[in-house]
């Protein structure tokens, strides 16, 4: 099969991807905006109110090493399916808990959502299984920019749904179950490759690499490193941008604008991100994004009116794209495509791995470092530095290895 042919089908397959990043992408912004609010309401303890959120990323990072492999025997279509319809059950769980004032059932349903959250993980990646070289910057880059619409649509949904009820914000849990349950039917139309399952073994086909021989590779290594740093720091800002509005003395509406102003910062820049790695390499478009994020910092540390809010958690949604899809584009250049379900698993358990650890110490940070809203959001900006320079002094590491090593 010639490029020209591969490309032709995974363009269809990157359209499909583009409208399921869209329609059940919405629902991220919509748990992630009322997630804190929802524990910080029903928590016995307000330095656990964003532990809805960090049972969700957790439920991604246990998920992910077991279903990518099972993706790559049974397909990514199965893999999908199984995604939307664990996201529609943790939703009604969720919304169960809410009705019933259970803070335990909330935190049942928000483990199952992480299925979904680490199936979504895995569009990008299905975006490369048929395209060629050249293409493969861009599938990922125009995957994630489905996520623009769910920028607009999910908090915009919300604050239809949020107060429909009068237990707040069962009305969103309830959407998010509908959302999941009818975007579904889309994996349909996929074109991928079926699952290794069911045929012969091949005595002549390459062996993949152990884990331990993956992270000896630098390129992989530092590319995880990235992506982890870029994924946490956005997840960490994020999840305590909703309580620092609200005890800043804003409202739950203006929780929803800023957060929608951030997903689509997260995700605009996809339209040329996929052409900027192509001109100037992934390792530049990384230490770009490293240097945006860092950015969002100074800005949101400068004072806590309307447009810091704003300005800051645009700078991080941007920082996000630049770092998180160039160690992407660098991951799936860094390994062979019988390698690709030990890789992307193992890649997506230490990303999600450490963004539980962010969106726990979020809450931490926000309501438990200081006495006031101000001070906690002081923290939660600070606490990013650390990581940049971890994120920096990898690339800079990389830099220095031998092509032979790479």
């Amino acid at each position: 099969m010639t490029y020209i042919d591969e490309d032709r089908r995974a363009k269809r397959n990157v359209t499909v991807l583009v409208a399921a990043q869209a329609f059940l992408g919405a629902q991220m912004p919509m748990i992630f905006v009322i997630g804190g609010l929802a524990g910080g309401m029903l928590s016995p303890n307000p330095c656990l109110a964003t532990l809805p959120i960090s049972f969700i990323v957790f439920g991604s990072m246990i998920t992910a090493p077991w279903l990518s492999p099972w993706m790559q025997r049974h397909g990514r279509r199965a893999g999908f399916f199984l995604g939307a319809g664990a996201g529609a059950i943790g939703a009604l769980i969720s919304a169960y808990g809410l009705y019933i004032g259970s803070f335990y059932v909330l935190l049942a349903g928000s483990l199952l959502t992480g299925i979904y959250m680490s199936a979504q993980g895995f569009y990008r990646f299905a975006a490369t299984d048929t395209a060629s070289d050249a293409f493969r910057p861009k599938a990922i880059s125009y995957v994630m920019a489905g996520g623009l619409i769910a920028a607009v649509v999910g908090p915009q949904l919300n604050k239809l749904v949020q107060d429909a009820f009068v237990v707040p914000f069962l009305g969103t849990y309830l959407a998010v179950a509908a959302l999941n349950f009818f975007g579904m039917f889309m994996f349909f139309a996929l074109d991928l490759p079926k699952g290794t399952k069911g045929q012969p073994v091949d005595a002549n086909a390459p062996k993949a690499r152990t884990r331990r021989e993956l992270l000896r590779d630098p390129r992989i290594v530092v590319a995880i490193i990235c992506a982890m740093v870029a994924y946490s720091l956005m997840n960490l800002v994020m999840t305590s941008t909703p309580l620092a509005v609200v005890g800043c003395g804003f409202t739950k509406n203006n929780a929803n604008d800023i957060v929608s102003a951030h997903v689509l910062a997260m995700f605009v820049p996809s339209f040329f991100t996929g052409h900027l790695i192509a001109r100037f390499g992934t390792e530049k478009i990384i230490a770009t994004g490293l240097v945006i994020l860092l950015g969002a910092g100074i800005v949101a540390l400068s004072g806590v009116e309307m447009m810091n809010f704003f300005a800051a958690l645009i700078l991080l949604g941007i920082g996000w794209n630049f770092g998180f899809i160039g160690a992407t584009t660098m991951l799936a250049g860094a390994h062979e495509p019988h390698e690709r379900g030990v890789v992307q698993g193992m890649n997506d358990m230490i990303v999600f791995g450490m963004v539980t650890v962010a969106s726990l110490a979020s809450g931490g940070l926000m309501n438990c470092s200081g006495g006031t809203a101000q001070e906690g959001w002081t923290a939660v900006n600070l606490a990013m530095v650390p990581f940049l320079i971890l994120a920096g002094g990898a690339l800079i590491w990389l830099t220095t290895q031998p092509k032979s090593a790479q």
